[in-house]
């Protein structure tokens, strides 16, 4: 890279007003904050997503117009599902950062010390970095079902057909394949959900012990409160009649 590119970038990140983002993300504490933030606001949109959804108890009308009025805004629309996708995408990267991180420190400590069970590592951390890729693989999916409809069997267009949201949803939930993986889906983001709503907390330095074991609660309320929802959807709602 030449001097003149980056001092240009250099100069770019200025003008933004961004240095103090790249200061944040340049130690581990910085990369563990923003990843709390945006696991938080990723929260908040779960519970969106949620309410949206269980439209589909009240019937194809009350999804239908949902679904609508959603695209018909479809400028706030794109905007929000910009700052979606750079929220879930920053949330990944940190997530990956942070795991290499920690494994490496991990390892160090074990050259220094062994267990008395040689190569065991497994903690949060561990079940954290797994269940959270298990969840990226789920949402590439749902996005491939039911974002861009790009399943074989989904017959129905937003454009032409108004009635599109609510069947294109039915179709993949009754489909026994995609029952299943939506339904074991939802659980494995319950179990995600339950360490990092209060991980998240403590990445943004609320971990006071008072408050702690509340937060704690909170998180696995919130989380059974989600994969509940959720799978719900997925069990009950493709067996109601239209």
């Amino acid at each position: 890279m030449t001097d003149s590119t980056t001092q240009s970038k250099t100069g770019l990140i200025d003008q933004l007003g961004l240095r103090w983002f790249f200061r944040l993300l340049s130690s581990s504490i910085g990369q563990k904050f923003v990843m709390g933030v945006t696991g938080l606001l990723l929260c908040g949109f779960l519970v969106a997503h949620l309410a949206g959804n269980l439209l589909l108890f009240a019937g194809a009308k009350a999804f239908n117009e949902y679904a609508h009025a959603l695209h018909q805004q479809w400028e706030l629309l794109a905007i929000a599902e910009l700052g979606l996708l750079l929220l879930f995408l920053a949330h990944v990267y940190l997530a990956i950062t942070t795991a290499i991180g920690n494994t490496n420190a991990r390892s160090a400590q074990y050259v220094m010390k062994q267990t008395k069970i040689p190569g065991r590592v497994i903690g949060a951390n561990s079940w954290m970095f797994a269940s959270g890729a298990v969840v990226l693989g789920f949402v590439i999916l749902h996005l491939i079902d039911l974002r861009f409809a790009l399943r074989f069997d989904l017959k129905y267009v937003l454009e032409t057909d108004p009635e599109a949201p609510y069947l294109n949803t039915i179709t993949v939930l009754r489909n026994p394949i995609s029952r299943l993986i939506y339904f074991v889906g939802v659980i494995i983001l319950g179990i995600h959900l339950s360490h990092g709503f209060a991980s998240a907390f403590q990445s943004i330095g609320l971990n006071h012990p008072k408050y702690m074991p509340m937060i704690k609660l909170l998180g696995k309320i919130f989380a059974i409160a989600i994969a509940i929802g959720f799978a719900s959807i997925v069990v009950i709602v493709p067996g109601l009649r239209r």
